[in-house]
């Protein structure tokens, strides 16, 4: 279930006895878990009829004994259960079949456990919802088969699934939100902001409404020096420009990008450190032969690697625009200005033109 179909489903019919809530996203859960108290609790009643617990630091029978007994002072109860994943078997009780005392009792009290739940999906106490909150792992890369098995311990839940937002669906949410709060924001810089919060909807949303906020006594425009100005993570645009320039070995349009850097305040030894995961990022997506977009972005979450659609676009470009040969030399020369940069010198600006002058 999505997080759409559950707030319809809100809309339509009481909501279900149990659960879980599985995946990274923030801001939808965030919408979810109002909607629900909002829906099965007064605001009078949230005082006595929310209980949280945690898996980390309670049992899950002892949640379930909780579920099961009936309150003095609320009619009908929300509990809030975190750290779901907890609750499954750890160490090498959870991957394979046990050999060990320690590893067979781990992987029975979760088969326990899981049974003792699926027993109260099947007969729940009247007037109670249980959340299970799984936030910890992602739906791709290393942590896939880690969310399978919150899966199938929760299985007999209603599961709803919070993927993280790709950037075109971050970009139509962005355009709603500024229509609806009165922003007038233009295209360009709306992926721009888009970019710069990685896609993150809860990110998207605070500098929506921090840009809101600044622009209501000019009517709401925002101009492209407004976004410069107020939105954190920006200086990746002027980066990419200059990665750009590098492999153009344009050294006057690069020296002008560095000096943009340093005006707008940037940390050097952090551009440094994104400019250089950039340029290995672009040399395995050579190494490994990615002829689009969609293979560099598909693989590196595959690996693991967090990588959105502008992200992925950077990536591939690099790769484009360097050759095999000059993206090695390239690294090796960050390798050396990172390692000026961490001794003593004069001034960080002068190893980062030092380093732009011998790579153009």
């Amino acid at each position: 279930m999505t997080p759409e179909q559950f707030l319809r489903s809100l809309d339509i019919q009481p909501p279900r006895p149990v659960y879980l809530f599985l995946g990274p996203e923030i801001y939808r859960r965030r919408q979810c878990r109002a909607a629900l108290l909002r829906m099965f609790l007064s605001a009078e009643e949230r005082e006595s009829g929310l209980t949280h617990h945690d898996l980390d630091t309670t049992e899950l029978t002892e949640i379930l004994d909780d579920a099961r007994s009936m309150s003095l002072f609320a009619g009908d109860r929300v509990i809030w259960v975190g750290a779901a994943e907890a609750a499954l078997p750890r160490g090498k009780s959870a991957a394979v079949e046990p050999e060990t005392d320690e590893g067979a009792g781990s992987a029975g009290k979760a088969k326990g456990d899981a049974a003792l739940l699926t027993a109260y999906c099947a007969d729940p106490t009247p007037g109670v919802v249980l959340v299970f909150d799984c936030s910890r792992y992602d739906f791709e890369g290393e942590e896939k088969a880690r969310c399978e098995r919150v899966s199938k311990f929760y299985a007999a839940a209603e599961i709803v699934e919070f993927h993280r937002t790709t950037a075109p669906e971050a970009r139509v949410f962005a355009q709603k939100r500024a229509a609806d709060i009165g922003l007038k924001i233009a295209p360009p810089q709306l992926d721009r902001l888009v970019e710069a919060t990685a896609a993150d909807l809860a990110r998207l949303v605070n500098e929506l409404d921090k840009l809101a906020l600044y622009a209501h006594p000019r009517g709401g425009e925002i101009s492209e020096q407004d976004i410069a100005a107020l939105v954190p993570n920006l200086s990746e645009t002027t980066i990419f420009a200059l990665v750009n320039a590098l492999a153009r070995r344009d050294r006057l349009a690069s020296l002008h990008l560095l000096d943009t850097l340093i005006r707008e305040g940037e940390y050097l030894p952090l551009a440094l450190t994104f400019l250089g995961n950039l340029l290995r990022l672009a040399l395995a997506a050579r190494e490994q032969q990615l002829r689009s977009v969609q293979d560099v972005q598909s693989y590196f979450q595959r690996q693991g690697i967090p990588m959105w659609r502008a992200r992925a676009e950077q990536v591939y470009n690099t790769s484009l625009k360097f050759p095999k040969d000059k993206l090695e030399a390239a690294i090796t020369l960050v390798f050396q200005a990172d390692r000026d940069l961490k001794g003593s010198r004069p001034d960080d600006r002068i190893v980062m033109e030092d380093f732009v002058l011998r790579l153009t």
